[in-house]
């Protein structure tokens, strides 16, 4: 149990009525309950305010109704706060398990803790504060930096740089070879994929993830991405800082992205291109030369989405046009 006025001062908020109020968990203003604190920050769910059963909420002064909560200038932010402080502790154990494969030359700094079954092989450096969970493989002298965390079932191969506060989710697999093959009188002949994979501080990686290691110069993740469930990312790809790319965003060999872009879901960039800084990519846009950033893009080819809208809009038109044409034509036909 937490004290409203424990709330508001952890949210820096102002308190509005019983600051002694127990509050016990956190709900959504549409699936209330008693004991709750529950945040409005979306008007589509305005219905709900009068209605709500939470015994208390969090909302902008100008969306407060008269109700025990707490005001505060961002929602969003207030939330984030309020749900860590929630959030259930579900590790299992601390400290190496027992059944840990670990290599030569292997470092484990202190207050790691490692899952079962996991294999650390030989020059692994663990950092302090780590986390890693069970049935995962690190490969050879790869590098987990300090607080992160990489989830049960994840694979990073050899000569992997994890930075701090990362964390890999599940099903993720690090440093597999680039898609490199040279074809030649009808024979296919594997590139060797020399390079590494670096991924910078304070990244998450979604399930399901994989990010390819380089063909002779490192795959680049910079610092702060936050990728979604299945994304997929090339050889030799430079992704720059703040980049946020959603579900099954694809990013093809040397293609270099620039800081604080936005990929949509399904959308992604053909090999070798470069896109500027803060561009954003609608879903199922597809990169397919170099684009400026700072702008909004849409369609497969990407087009600015302006332009991507005028011309559905012309289409629309001159396929009615083609419509009254064939219509006037069978008219007059049938006159004769």
């Amino acid at each position: 149990m937490t004290l409203l006025k424990d709330i508001a001062s952890m949210v820096d908020g102002i308190l509005v009525g019983d600051g002694n109020m127990k509050i016990s968990n956190i709900c959504t203003i549409q699936k209330s309950k008693p004991g709750s604190i529950a945040f409005y920050y979306n008007k589509k769910y305005s219905n709900h305010l009068a209605t709500s059963e939470a015994s208390a909420i969090i909302a902008k002064e100008k969306d407060f109704i008269k109700k025990d909560g707490i005001i505060v200038q961002n929602p969003h932010l207030a939330l984030i706060k309020v749900l860590k402080h929630f959030k259930l502790d579900i590790t299992t154990h601390k400290g190496v398990h027992d059944s840990v494969v670990i290599g030569k030359n292997v470092t484990i700094e202190k207050n790691v803790t490692i899952g079962p079954f996991t294999v650390l092989e030989n020059n692994v450096k663990i950092k302090s504060g780590s986390a890693i969970g069970s049935n995962c493989y690190i490969g050879h002298g790869t590098t987990i930096g300090s607080n992160s965390k990489i989830m049960s079932s994840v694979n990073i191969y050899s000569l992997v740089r994890i930075g701090k506060n990362c964390t890999i989710h599940s099903g993720s697999v690090i440093g597999a070879d680039g898609y490199g093959f040279y074809t030649h009188k009808d024979t296919h002949y594997k590139i060797p994929q020399n390079g590494k994979v670096n991924v910078g501080n304070d990244v998450e990686i979604g399930a399901n993830c994989t990010i390819d290691r380089g063909t002779i110069d490192d795959t680049l993740i910079g610092d702060m991405c936050k990728f979604d469930n299945g994304v997929q990312i090339g050889h030799n790809v430079e992704i720059g800082k703040g980049c946020l790319l959603t579900a099954h965003v694809t990013i093809a060999g040397s293609s270099k992205i620039g800081d604080f872009c936005i990929f949509g879901g399904q959308s992604g960039a053909i090999d070798h291109v470069t896109i500027g800084d803060r561009a954003i990519f609608a879903c199922y846009t597809v990169a397919m030369k170099d684009l400026p950033g700072g702008k909004t893009y849409s369609g497969s080819p990407a087009r600015e989405i302006k332009e991507k809208n005028r011309r559905d809009a012309t289409f629309a038109e001159v396929k009615i046009l083609k419509n009254k044409i064939k219509k006037f034509e069978s008219e007059y036909l049938n006159r004769q």
